[in-house]
Formats: C-alpha cells, structure tokens, sequence
C-alpha cells in the first residue's frame, strides 16, 4: 500500500469520522478494489476499523494519528478557534500553551501579532513557531520527547511546573465526553495536562467539534465551569446539557473571519 494513500485515508477519516468505502476511494482518487485492500492492512495493524461497507479511524489505536496529519484536519476551525483565543490575551501576560494543534495556531496568531508576552510550552513546535520573536520570552519544558505529539512530557516536566504560575494556560483536548471529561490517549500528557490546570490563575479549553462525545483512554480533569471553553460549532446536546449545569462558559468561533483574518496575514 502506498505510504501517500495510508496518509489520505487516516486524514479523511479522522477528520469526517465513519466514511463510506466508495467515498474514499473517491477521496483518495482510486478504485473501489484497491481502497479495500489499503482498509484490510491497515485494519490489521490496528490503525481503522472496517464496518458494512465503511471504515474509521480505530477506537483504542495503539498509535494516534500522525502530528502532521492532525495538524491539518479541520484547519478552518481551528484557525477560528485559534483567532478567539488570541483575543483574550492580556499584553504583557504570562501563558502557558500545551503542544496540541489546535494551540499551534494560536501559536501562529501570536506570532503575527507581534504582543509582549512570557511563554511556557512543552510543544516542539509551539516553540518554533515563538523562537526568535523579541517580544516573546519563550521557555521550552523539558522531558521525555512524544514524538507523535512533538511535546515534551514526564517527571522532568512535571517537577518544572511545579515551580510555575501564569495568566492563562491554553490547552487542547483529544477528547471531551458527554459529561465534561477531558482525556488522552497518552498517560504522561493527561498527568502533565492536569498539572498546567493547577498552576493556572485561567484555563481556557480549545476544542473543535470532532472532539466531542469521545473519550481516550487517560483523565485529565473533569471540566468544572471554572475553565472557558472555545470550539467551532453547536454543541452535542448531552454535553450542553453538562455546560449548562455547571456555569461553563462557551465562546463560539467564527470559521469565515478566521479564515480572512490568515489571509490577510
């Protein structure tokens, strides 16, 4: 199976959820024959599940989805999301960014910006995208490097925290069940997530709607209403039903001024 179509598959699915054989062999622009001989070995190492006539992406893969390809499904709303976020930093503020993808484009919107700030992150590429910028002071956590997340995480970046406190942390999410749940699919990250939740005076959660009614394998924290939360669209009745209940408080992104605002950038 060529490496180019494994990639274009896990892409669509995780970005479109539960798809149709014809539409992805439709999607990748091949034959109906070949997408299910690529579906066969991917779902015998574990990375899809094969249902009537359809696939998606494995529930409990032993491996997420590669960082490159998370960072460009749902790019839109992410910018959207990135854009309203961006919008609550105070200049001159300390903040804390985790390394998901989702912060990565906030990460591009501060560096746009040009706004006095300190920095902490433990994302590889947040770090990057800020290194070198006169108006950001930027520190990088240290710790054991997760490549499929380019983050930094474990004890060494546990003990890091520890001695830290910021304005605002931003932090993404692999998944947000029903009833308020954060989780990961990597233990080191839930615990290190955990952590930035403590050692900041406002968490503000950034989600897009595929993130919705799922739930990884690890805790992070049960959302409180003490936290702000940011996504793209409506959410699930179940979850904004636990929203409700517990004062969270929800901004609502606008794809099409996010979308202008990177043009323009």
């Amino acid at each position: 199976m060529a490496a180019d179509r494994a990639s274009i598959i896990r892409a669509h699915l995780f970005q479109h959820g539960q798809t149709s054989v014809s539409q992805l062999a439709e999607a990748v622009g091949t034959s109906i024959a070949t997408i299910r001989r690529d579906l066969t070995e991917m779902e015998q190492v574990g990375l899809v599940e094969r249902l009537h006539g359809a696939a998606r992406i494995a529930i409990g893969a032993f491996r997420e989805v590669g960082f490159k390809t998370r960072e460009a499904a749902n790019l839109p709303a992410k910018r959207a999301i990135a854009f309203a976020a961006f919008a609550t930093i105070r200049p001159s503020s300390t903040l804390l960014l985790d390394a998901g993808t989702t912060v990565l484009q906030l990460a591009r919107q501060i560096r746009l910006a040009g706004m006095k700030l300190q920095v902490f992150t433990n994302g590889i590429a947040v770090a990057e995208e800020l290194v070198g910028l006169p108006e950001v002071t930027l520190c990088l956590l240290g710790g054991r490097v997760r490549a499929e997340n380019l983050s930094m995480t474990g004890p060494l970046a546990d003990a890091m925290l520890q001695g830290l406190w910021v304005d605002q942390l931003f932090l993404g999410a692999s998944a947000i069940s029903d009833d308020g749940w954060i989780t990961s699919h990597d233990v080191d990250e839930a615990r290190l997530n955990a952590a930035m939740m403590a050692r900041a005076a406002q968490t503000t959660v950034l989600a897009d709607a595929s993130k919705f009614g799922r739930r990884a394998t690890f805790a992070v924290q049960r959302l409180t209403g003490d936290e702000r939360l940011i996504t793209d669209s409506a959410l699930l009745p179940a979850f904004a039903r636990y929203a409700d209940d517990v004062g969270l408080a929800v901004t609502f992104a606008g794809v099409a001024v996010a979308e202008r605002q990177v043009a323009r950038g």
